[in-house]
């Protein structure tokens, strides 16, 4: 865990680690966030708001990752079309049985060198070689498997097969319609890695657990973000 420094601004750190948290833990813009912060009684522009998810986000969510456990082994991968300034791009993603993000990237292509890009990443970040891998009917993901010795683990499915992976493509979908499209391919993996990390964290499935443990995992969520966001 890296603790994050927070020298040279004027604001202290609990009202920037809080404008970060707004950002990425609701469907924000940058105004919202403001208006929040404002009606707390704190005066901050949206500028610097921007500034701090840009500088800390990142950050913070890289001290997620690394105090994450290991996902489960058996991973479902989509891709999903996104407008970036105006041009058709896609977007790869990796999730496993639970609904946690593993990784994802941004890419012009939809072939099969996008593919390997995303699982070579994926194992190398996520330090297993999964059970299974479950994708849709494309094939570039079976040349990708193939190339990469992982054929024997890859379920192409049916429509239905990888409706995990589909659906986790709804938050991002809510994202990208809120901030009227992604500006650049470069900034949209950065706030979608982010974003990720933190999604993860505060991800507690309260229709599937009872109040009790509800409480339990929200407060590992905010003890695990106060850990993440600590001062050097």
């Amino acid at each position: 865990m890296q603790p994050i420094s927070f020298k040279r601004h004027r604001f202290p750190p609990d009202v920037m680690r809080y404008a970060v948290w707004l950002y990425f833990r609701f469907t924000l813009w940058i105004r919202d966030a403001e208006e929040l912060l404002a009606e707390r009684g704190i005066d901050v522009s949206r500028e610097s708001v921007r500034c701090w998810v840009i500088k800390f986000g990142p950050l913070i969510a890289a001290n997620l990752r690394r105090r994450r456990g290991p996902p489960s082994p058996r991973w479902h991968l989509d891709e999903m079309v996104v407008k970036i300034n105006g041009r058709r791009m896609w977007l790869w993603r990796a999730v496993d049985d639970e609904g946690e993000v593993l990784d994802m990237l941004v890419q012009k292509r939809r072939n099969a060198h996008a593919g390997m890009k995303l699982l070579r990443k994926l194992l190398k970040r996520q330090g297993i070689h999964p059970e299974t891998i479950t994708t849709d009917k494309l094939s570039s993901y079976r040349t990708a498997m193939r190339k990469l010795g992982l054929k024997d683990r890859h379920r192409p499915g049916g429509m239905r097969a990888n409706n995990r992976a589909e659906n986790s493509h709804l938050p991002i979908r809510r994202r990208e319609r809120k901030q009227l499209k992604f500006k650049s391919q470069g900034s949209a993996q950065r706030f979608l890695g982010a974003h990720a990390a933190i999604y993860n964290t505060f991800n507690l499935q309260p229709h599937l657990v009872s109040r009790s443990t509800l409480r339990r995992f929200r407060a590992a969520a905010h003890e695990a973000w106060a850990a993440a966001t600590a001062a050097a």
